[in-house]
């Protein structure tokens, strides 16, 4: 619409500086041209294009710059000057036309990020935007061990008689984007004191000054080499570029899908984890409102020169190809923007969107050794493939939403050996079926104008009858000199390897389920299903009141610490959250949660009485 304005402001621009050219030549009342003059005929008259004016410079008579328009030539024939201006602005008006549809095609920006849309509107270009968030959370846990003695707590604590854990932590996240052009564009995401606990860099840790740290006054920068975390996190850094079919991604970016039950970039504000992928992808619209990505992803290149001989004078590079794990990804999808989604539901009509992501993953060898400076490398005939399917589908309607995703992971292991001296040995070598399903549905039912929402969610992740949850492959011991109260969900031995599969499924991490249980104590859901009715209202603009109840059980009484049970716990969570338009965020939760018998000691140690454990957190937030 603007380039069609601005040809015929063009054209009404020259008419008014020919008519004006044509009001100064003096004609009889008999149409007899003035001497030595000739008067432009309707035929042959055309238009002469004004001069354009400076920017903020106030309009003067046309008289008053007698030179600013050529002149037409005798019987009203453009002389060449005025030819050529008139080339000159009919050529600068169809490439400003040219720019803004390119400009127009080249916002159209395809995301795979499936909390975002795959088409969004953006602004006109900037050279450089800034997104991101500042965050401040205070918390505070009481008896997260339970009642139960040190070395087989599921929660890490000082000692038996301390009961309170309490604490606050920060995060600066900025997500840039420097737009090189209107297709090209460089974004990253970068973590800046990330969850660093306040108070844990007092200045006495790190200079001679004081002997006691109660005379602290300042709090230092936490460099590595001296606290346990940097500073600065690049988390993400990749490139973007619009085509005319589609957009090209590569670099290190987030990966989401569906829910978040298995692919999740943990983006949200009280996300801790996230999934950051070395990704090449390519997001195109086959037909309007589908979307396809094939995407390759680098999951892990194993040794690399800088393992086995840095050199400053060469790049790092792949030191072997054999070790490396590779996937290859397809995504397809029914996608709507989310403009699409409010006027279809403001108009009363179903919104159905779905899609499924499969991932194919193989590695032929594992280096097993320590993978550090001059060390002697061990390599293990992996010969690991795995098949992984995501289905996800959600339908929503004016007043109700209905949301389910559904995963499967398949396929087999080699040699389970977990060294080369043992890769030969046939009582460790045999290979390993990998068999895991994962799935969780949401419904959500909106009353009162839709300020009142009632929810139910129920989700399952397999698993099986050996010992520990499995979140943790290598074993977790919370406290030192205590018990592993995790593991592999396999085992070999002297008879031989009698488990051979792997059956837990693990949720994402940044799939929140509740605040105590799955998300502090076991460390994510696996090997157990839940169910969870929740209310959420409205109370003013912005403020939102809400509430759940989680039930959860074990699929597998083995898997518990009882071994015995498989009821683990009831737990209630209330919160509230309060946000403005111009992103300032507060909110606050509380969670207690009654253990259940599956969450006991095994009958062979001496049991506890079980103690009710509660948690507080607090949320402090600027986004922009």
């Amino acid at each position: 619409m603007s380039h069609v304005l601005l040809a015929a402001l063009l054209v009404a621009s020259a008419t008014a500086t020919a008519q004006t050219s044509a009001q100064k030549t003096p004609v009889p009342e008999s149409g007899t041209p003035a001497s030595g003059q000739s008067a432009p005929t309707p035929a042959t008259a055309a238009p002469v294009p004004a001069a354009p004016a400076s920017p903020g410079a106030s309009s003067a008579p046309a008289t008053s710059a007698p030179t600013a328009a050529p002149v037409a030539a005798e019987g009203g024939e453009l002389t060449p000057e005025m030819q050529r201006e008139l080339d000159r602005r009919l050529e600068a008006a169809k490439q400003e036309m040219r720019e803004e549809i390119r400009a127009q095609m080249a916002t159209q920006s395809l995301s795979s990020d499936w909390q975002q849309e795959f088409s969004e509107e953006k602004r006109k270009l900037e050279l450089f935007t800034l997104d991101g968030y500042f965050r401040v959370r205070p918390s505070l846990f009481y008896k997260f061990d339970l009642g139960k003695a040190r070395e087989r707590a599921l929660f890490p604590t000082r000692s038996d008689n301390e009961n309170t854990q309490a604490g606050a932590n920060m995060r600066v996240r900025l997500e840039p984007t420097f737009n090189i052009s209107e297709e090209v564009r460089l974004k990253l995401q970068v973590d800046m004191l990330d969850n660093l606990l306040f108070g844990s860099t007092p200045d006495s840790s790190q200079s001679g000054r004081d002997v006691f740290t109660v005379f602290s006054e300042s709090q230092n920068p936490s460099p590595a080499g001296t606290t346990l975390k940097d500073s600065i996190y690049v988390k993400r850094a990749y490139g973007e570029v619009s085509t005319p079919v589609g957009i090209l991604r590569f670099g290190r970016m987030g990966s989401q899908w569906g829910l978040g039950m298995l692919h999740n970039d943990g983006n949200c504000l009280d996300c801790d984890f996230g999934d950051n992928v070395d990704r090449i992808q390519f997001v195109t619209e086959p037909f309007a409102g589908f979307y396809v990505t094939p995407m390759v992803d680098f999951n892990s290149e194993g040794i690399t020169s800088e393992s086995v001989a840095p050199d400053p004078q060469r790049e790092t590079f792949d030191y072997t190809n054999s070790d490396d794990s590779h996937s290859y990804v397809i995504a397809i999808a029914r996608r709507d923007t989310d403009q699409q989604i409010k006027e279809k539901l403001e108009n009363n009509q179903g919104v159905l969107n779905y899609g499924l992501h499969f991932t194919y993953r193989t590695q032929r060898w594992d280096n097993a050794g320590t993978g550090l400076l001059n060390s002697s490398f061990s390599f293990v005939p992996r010969d690991a493939t795995l098949y992984m399917p995501d289905l996800w589908v959600r339908y929503e309607e004016k007043a109700f939403r209905l949301e389910a995703e559904l995963s499967l992971i398949g396929g087999s292991i080699g040699n389970r050996a977990a060294d080369a001296a043992s890769a030969s040995d046939p009582a460790q070598n045999q290979s390993l079926r990998v068999l895991q399903f994962g799935g969780v549905a949401q419904g959500e039912y909106k009353l009162v104008n839709g300020n009142l929402h009632l929810g139910l969610e129920v989700g399952v992740a397999s698993g099986d009858k050996a010992a520990g949850f499995g979140n943790y492959q290598r074993g977790r011991v919370v406290n030192q000199g205590g018990e592993s109260i995790d593991g592999p969900q396999y085992s070999c031995g002297s008879g031989g390897c009698a488990d051979n599969a792997i059956r837990n499924f693990r949720f994402n991490r940044s799939y929140r389920v509740d605040l105590i249980l799955w998300r502090e104590l076991i460390g994510g859901l696996t090997d157990a299903a839940y169910v969870k009715p929740s209310v959420k209202y409205s109370l003013a603009d912005g403020f939102d009141l809400f509430g759940s109840v989680i039930y959860s059980q074990a699929l597998y009484a083995e898997s518990t610490p009882s071994t015995t049970n498989r009821a683990l716990g009831l737990e209630v969570d209330l919160g509230a959250r309060y946000e403005t338009e111009d992103g300032f965020v507060a909110g606050i939760n509380w969670g207690i949660l009654f253990p259940m018998a599956g969450l006991q000691e095994p009958p062979d140690v001496a049991q506890r009485d079980f103690e009710t454990a509660q948690a507080i957190r607090g949320t402090l937030a600027v986004r922009f």
